[in-house]
């Protein structure tokens, strides 16, 4: 739903989700049971830099620790109480010397500094990358269309059928035949379903239930949307930086261990509320790109970071699991002129800042 209608962004994030079934802790060797091992998530499309990265990031997995929560974040520091952040590692090579060659994890320094910033790794060319996403909300049938042209493929790329804006995408007679069809638009176009305005492709699956909807899109491009989803798009930009880089380490995690064999993640609160186009603004389009690639790392794994509306949900829904951020004191600590990479400091205390980006091993 559209935050900024709300004049009262408490209210707004009341009804936000709470993930109660998340644990905080970064990817542990639990996560080789969702079948990434055996490749389970590289599914036609999915780009080589995905299928490298996700490789890196199991090649030796380990059982970590949970992120201790965090106190009082609002509280003042001084500058004898540092902020720990633990370095991330590069992973061990897998057996047989097949660590990929192109990818590189640049890593944060081992503390942060005694305002309780973390460290920002070196900027450097950034890593395109593929998330799929479960449109959960759409109706059982829903309806599609493009704001130009279209077409739709068979799973080998075969053009099945192609049409312009004028012309409604019809799946349902091909998916008789086929077991999953994609609807693509121009370069410059987007796609439509049930009213909702999306980036990237659609994957359609025959279920049970009627279609299943997977939203192929880049990470950054989603990331942008769950920040206006999840965020009133008017707060301090230092406060949506906080959220981008929580978002995608989020994502981040659930491409790693994703929920279905063939999607990473739902478009629902269960998740990250992503809401296509209709949450992205300028502001979240900065906040996303000014934090490019950044995700929050503890132990050279991934951390799924926690969030939530207030200081009070996150106690009483993710006291047990570890550290969490509270969105309106992540608002909060802005005001007070705070940077997002301290204000994550305060909420995440033992992680560090690592940037994922393409380039020489």
């Amino acid at each position: 739903m559209d935050r900024l209608a709300h004049s009262d962004p408490l209210a707004v994030f009341h009804s936000l989700r709470r993930h109660p079934f998340l644990i905080s802790a970064p990817l542990a060797a639990l996560a080789l049971g969702a079948g990434i091992g055996a490749n389970a998530l590289l599914r036609p499309g999915t780009s080589a830099a995905e299928g490298e990265l996700l490789d890196t990031l199991i090649a030796s997995p380990k059982a970590r620790p949970s992120l201790a929560p965090t106190a009082d974040p609002l509280a003042p520091l001084t500058a004898s109480e540092p902020m720990a952040a633990g370095a991330m590692e590069a992973p061990a090579p897998m057996d047989g010397g097949l660590a990929p060659a192109n990818l590189r994890a640049q890593r944060a320094a081992a503390h942060a500094s005694a305002a309780g910033g973390l460290v920002e790794p070196v900027a450097g060319p950034s890593l395109k990358m593929e998330i799929r996403v479960a449109l959960l909300k759409l109706p059982a049938y829903p309806d599609f269309s493009a704001s130009g042209a279209w077409r739709l493929l068979n799973r080998q790329g075969r053009v099945l059928r192609q049409g312009t804006a004028a012309q409604a995408p019809d799946p349902a007679p091909y998916l008789a035949q086929e077991a999953e069809v994609w609807l693509e638009a121009g370069p410059n176009d987007h796609l439509s379903s049930a009213g909702r305005r999306y980036e990237g492709r659609f994957r359609i699956l025959r279920s049970n239930n009627g279609l299943r909807v997977i939203n192929h899109l880049p990470l950054e491009n989603y990331v942008s949307s769950v920040v206006g989803g999840e965020m009133p798009t008017s707060w301090n930009r230092e406060a949506l930086r906080a959220q981008a880089v929580a978002a995608r380490s989020y994502a981040l995690a659930h491409m790693a261990r994703p929920a279905d064999d063939q999607w990473h993640l739902g478009d629902t609160t269960r998740w990250q509320n992503y809401e296509g186009l209709s949450s992205v603004t300028a502001t979240t389009r900065d906040a996303t790109s000014s934090t490019d690639g950044l995700i929050l790392s503890y132990q050279g794994g991934i951390v799924e970071s926690l969030y939530a509306a207030t200081q009070q949900i996150v106690e009483e829904a993710h006291g047990n699991l570890g550290a969490s951020m509270s969105q309106t004191g992540a608002q909060d600590l802005a005001k007070q002129g705070l940077r997002y990479n301290e204000i994550l400091g305060r909420y995440y205390q033992g992680a560090s800042l690592a940037r994922l980006q393409a380039g020489a091993g």
